[in-house]
């Protein structure tokens, strides 16, 4: 098959709609079950492309769950602690352990829930059983992984009605080194962004501090390679093999630096006792239970805990978070890794960074101000590497 119709492009007015090989030669996927959708297919093989680099990047198996042409997380296959398999609703999922495909895509689905409602996964390896049956039961679009086991297909296909877009991507294809594509009826040219991330391309530290773990340099990689392939300008948060906050598509920087801050906290205080105790009303779904978790963290917490509104959502009626017990509790996160696609034009992105917790950082440099950059990351004891590569994805 060299060619797949589509029933329409990004909306339902732009017809016809198609994707091909403009070459004549056959396309690199088999779509196994449903007909995904011209949005879908950019998913689709923007998160490939993401997985793949992740698993050559760090040898361990990789997932992303995607929404709009960016991920809204990334993560390899480490085990999940007790207090972040409940955070990520898959403390029941039987077996989770014995698989690290499973728990690498239980991190990206549970990291940033709002957005990834509705999302289209991309998997590394196999798809196995235990990872299925986790998709099985959250709302998503569709998903593309090199094969799938004969279960793990089988229960693949009963969702969405039988619907659910299932693509196989041959993982040996190798696409041309030059890429096209048209705005306004203009075609635009230019070689593939085939840069390799890796371990090399942190050697040059520019900070007082230049004691780089492995297992941050590991985390480092994972949010420069989720850059890649987030719209830019963005800046990626990553801690303990995932992603944890993705700033994607601000117009500055500071902007994405405070939205990837803002959603990496609340991915630390979604493991906080105080919600992981939370007791939900009966018949309360998993996608209600995210909602109500984000207004119960937010300052908009009486719309959930007012008189007259707390029974429809919890069975107890919880204490409130204070604003003052978070921001305590956030002071003592320290060791979470920072990547931005371009450097840093000012120090406030330091500041706001080292607020949630913050003490590794990996961008390009190259600003007329490196030096109060640096200077204020040396005020933080932090470590910086300068990668002298620009990471921009439109």
């Amino acid at each position: 098959m060299n060619e797949f119709q589509l029933k329409y492009g990004c909306n339902p007015n732009q017809k016809p709609a198609r994707i091909y090989m403009a070459d004549g030669s056959e396309l690199p996927v088999e779509i196994l079950n449903g007909r995904p959708g011209y949005i879908n297919f950019l998913d689709a093989f923007n998160s490939w492309q993401l997985v793949k680099e992740l698993k050559e990047a760090t040898g361990m198996c990789a997932a992303t769950s995607f929404k709009h042409v960016s991920p809204t997380s990334a993560a390899v296959g480490k085990l999940l602690s007790p207090a972040l398999k409940r955070s990520c609703f898959v403390d029941d999922i039987e077996g989770l352990d014995d698989s690290p495909l499973a728990c690498a895509y239980a991190r990206a689905r549970g990291t940033d829930r709002m957005s990834s409602f509705g999302d289209w996964i991309a998997l590394s390896d196999e798809c196995d059983e235990v990872t299925a049956r986790i998709i099985a039961r959250e709302v998503s679009d569709g998903i593309i992984a090199p094969a799938y086991s004969p279960k793990a297909l089988e229960i693949l296909k009963t969702k969405r009605k039988g619907g659910y877009n299932i693509v196989k991507i041959d993982p040996a294809y190798v696409p041309a080194p030059i890429e096209r594509k048209q705005v306004f009826g203009v075609t635009f040219e230019q070689g593939r962004n085939n840069f390799r991330i890796d371990r090399a391309l942190l050697a040059n530290l520019v900070t007082k501090n230049k004691h780089l773990p492995e297992d941050k340099a590991i985390d480092l990689i994972i949010s420069l390679i989720t850059l890649k392939y987030t719209q830019s300008n963005s800046v990626c948060f990553a801690a303990d093999g995932q992603a944890i906050g993705v700033g994607a598509g601000q117009q500055s920087r500071i902007h994405c630096t405070r939205l990837a801050a803002q959603k990496a906290d609340l991915w630390h205080l979604r493991q906080h006792e105080k919600v992981l105790s939370l007791r939900f009303a009966e018949g309360v779904g998993r996608p209600e239970k995210n909602n109500i978790i984000d207004l119960y963290l937010s300052d908009d917490a009486d719309e959930v805990l007012a008189e007259g509104e707390w029974r429809k959502n919890f069975a107890v009626r919880p204490a409130p978070f204070t604003r003052e017990e978070k921001a305590a509790y956030l002071a003592t996160i320290r060791g979470v890794s920072l990547g931005s696609d371009a450097f840093f034009p000012f120090s406030d992105n330091i500041e706001r960074a080292f607020r949630s917790g913050v003490s590794y950082i990996a961008e390009p440099g190259g600003s007329v101000r490196d030096d109060l950059v640096i200077a204020a990351a040396d005020a933080h004891d932090m470590v910086m590497a300068f990668t002298g590569m620009r990471l921009f994805h439109h």
